[in-house]
């Protein structure tokens, strides 16, 4: 059947020529639209597979107001545009379309932009679909198992987590179904750790209980969202949304109703510090899990399956999981790129790494290629701005002997020698223009031409991009190419600075301090109390890449098996780069707690003893007791 294929389009001589274009290539054009008005009433007549979609039309809305509702709809679309600023390219990539193309667009460019934008939106259905199957079997499977309760919701905890993004869960049966099921939640606290946090944890760390649930939640019959914006509606009909949002520091809210028989109710409560965490996809996914959530806490419920919790560790034991090794760091930031890292890297789609210098980006490209289907093919590493402009492209697609002057004899690019595996492109926003247009050509046609050569070369090869510039301002300026930012930017992953993972740095420290004991024959324990405080404080520019220059320099000078100080500038000299305001800044105190309670988790808990915390914190046992009381820290660390 014939693909289906709507123009929206206010200039009628552009239109036309789509049009020629389209039916020349075996697609049905079902109609051209110059305004949404038009557009929209010629889809409820007749639905098309695709829309070609011009940014701007005449009227009052435009054809981003368009794309909002196709993305709603779940109809895919592609973008025209001839140029565009910042404002309007960040506001047409919030829509997610599967494709753009920048005028005057070649008959070749736009029917494999399409066919790429078809496969892209199947590819999404088919496995939305089958990340749906998967997540409803894993549920019946963990419900239907000889596991206690406990267990049971730790399981569902972790085969929820790769589907949707959240930091707490709460499951929560109503006062009658309370008898059987107790209250229970998990607190993510690491990459694979969660921290159980029952009724009496939860009186212990609040001085309140879990109450019953209100009734605008039980009445509820489908899975709703509240972020940021609307959470606060919430508390006045479920307080206990507020109590736990506060405690735990969160920002949006997930829930799930399920109803039971004999007019019993289980919610399961999904929460996540980011204030705009959840949207329609979710909710689409989640409806279609209620129905393995009922049957199988009902059979739970029914005595078919017994079994007393084995679920009694404050905090499971961390894993370092594969495809992760040397990744340091449990802040939430991370955890939310270690999540993004975890979806995409199965798949074949292009990556784009956005973040400052320092911050890690080829780290995590490495993570993607070791999580891919092609690991153990080549892996090939290309920094675009170490290269000399005229040397960049004989060496990404190689030349023919002769090529030009010093080509004295074939030399194989790296696109060929990436052939069926990954090729990252660092710095790629330093890329020349004229090389940008032929590596879009590459990226949309899957060949290449040596230099100087005249056959085309196919190449099978996966995409990753990093940059520390923000490419919307230097397409909006005219240094990067708008439609080779939108073939890069489909599956974008951004890094945070160090400043905003403060909680990760004494852990990192740690890692660093490992690495260059091994490297140097030292014994270095760890940084003093004071060294650390003054690590907390500033600001780091220069991110990891800067902590671990700091660290290695203080290892070779150290004259003891601690580092008492170190040389910083003062933090208040420093400033985020591109005039970035930098985010709230923890205290002295809060960062103190933060350190000493990864110090604990990193002993399981122990104080006194060979290697327990207060050893590595190189303080007395009595000391550091006195410190934990006075900062807070929960009971269950203490003993």
């Amino acid at each position: 059947m014939k693909q289906k294929i709507l123009i929206v389009e206010d200039q009628f001589v552009e239109a036309d020529y789509f049009r020629l274009m389209l039916t020349k290539g075996g697609y049905t054009v079902t109609g051209t639209a110059r305004t949404v008005t038009e557009a929209q009433e010629m889809i409820r007549k007749d639905r098309p597979h695709f829309v070609l979609l011009d940014i701007l039309l005449k009227g009052r809305q435009t054809g981003i107001d368009l794309a909002r509702q196709l993305a709603e709809d779940h109809l895919p679309f592609v973008y025209l545009s001839a140029n565009s600023n910042e404002e309007i390219l960040h506001a047409a990539k919030a829509t997610q379309p599967y494709g753009f193309l920048v005028k005057p667009v070649r008959e070749k460019d736009l029917l494999v932009m399409l066919e790429i934008a078809r496969y892209r939106h199947e590819h999404s259905v088919e496995t939305q679909h089958r990340k749906e199957a998967t997540t409803q079997q894993n549920i019946a499977r963990i419900l239907a198992s000889t596991a206690g309760w406990e267990q049971k919701m730790l399981d569902l905890t972790t085969t929820l987590q790769p589907g949707i993004p959240f930091d707490y869960l709460v499951a929560s049966p109503d006062d009658a179904t309370r008898l059987r099921l107790p209250w229970i939640s998990y607190l993510r606290v690491g990459l694979n750790e969660y921290q159980k946090i029952d009724a009496t944890a939860l009186h212990n760390i609040t001085g309140k209980t879990p109450e019953a649930r209100r009734h605008a939640q039980d009445s509820a019959a489908l899975p709703a969202f509240y972020n940021a914006g609307a959470l606060p509606a919430v508390y006045e009909t479920a307080p206990l949304h507020r109590l736990l949002t506060g405690t735990f520091n969160m920002h949006s809210l997930f829930t799930i109703p399920v109803q039971l028989a004999g007019g019993k109710s289980f919610t399961l409560d999904l929460y996540s510090r980011k204030p705009d965490a959840y949207h329609n996809d979710h909710v689409s996914l989640l409806t279609r899990v209620q129905d393995a959530l009922q049957k199988g806490i009902e059979k739970h419920l029914s005595g078919a399956v017994t079994g007393a919790s084995k679920a009694t560790v404050a905090i499971t034991a961390p894993t370092e999981a594969k495809g992760f090794e040397g990744m340091v760091g449990h802040s939430a930031a991370m955890l939310g790129v270690v999540d993004h890292v975890s979806q995409v890297a199965p798949t074949d789609t292009s990556v784009i790494l956005l973040g400052e210098s320092g911050t890690g980006k080829e780290k995590i490209a490495d993570c993607i290629h070791a999580l891919s289907p092609r690991q153990g093919k080549p892996f090939i590493k290309v920094n675009c701005a170490a290269l000399p402009a005229s040397l960049i492209e004989s060496e990404l697609f190689g030349h023919e002997r002769g090529a030009f002057t010093g080509a004295s004899e074939k030399r194989t690019g790296k696109f060929e020698k990436a052939d069926k595996g990954t090729i990252f492109l660092d710095e790629i926003g330093e890329m020349p223009l004229e090389l940008q247009a032929k590596l879009l050509r590459v990226l949309q046609e899957k060949e290449i031409e040596r230099v100087g050569g005249t056959d085309t070369i196919r190449i099978d090869v996966r995409i990753i991009a990093a940059t520390n510039k923000n490419l919307e301002k230097e397409v909006a300026e005219g240094r990067f190419r708008l439609d080779l930012y939108y073939r890069l930017n489909v599956f974008p992953v951004t890094l945070p600075p160090l400043r905003q993972r403060y909680e990760d740095i004494p852990a990192l420290a740690q890692h660093f301090i490992a690495q260059y004991n091994r490297k140097t024959g030292k014994k270095i324990t760890g940084f003093s109390a004071h060294a650390l405080k003054k690590m907390l404080a500033y600001h780091w520019p220069g991110n990891i890449r800067e902590l671990e220059h700091l660290v290695e320099r203080h290892v070779l000078l150290a004259k003891g098996t601690v580092i008492e100080d170190v040389a910083l500038p003062h933090p208040y000299e420093t400033s985020a780069p591109g005039g970035m305001e930098p985010s709230r800044m923890k205290t002295i105190q809060e960062n103190e707690r933060d350190y000493i309670i990864a110090v604990l988790r990193k002993c399981n808990g122990r104080v006194w003893g060979q290697g327990a915390a207060a050893e590595i914190l190189n303080l007395p046992p009595s000391t550091l007791k006195t410190r934990m009381k006075k900062l807070g820290i929960r009971k269950e660390y203490r003993e």
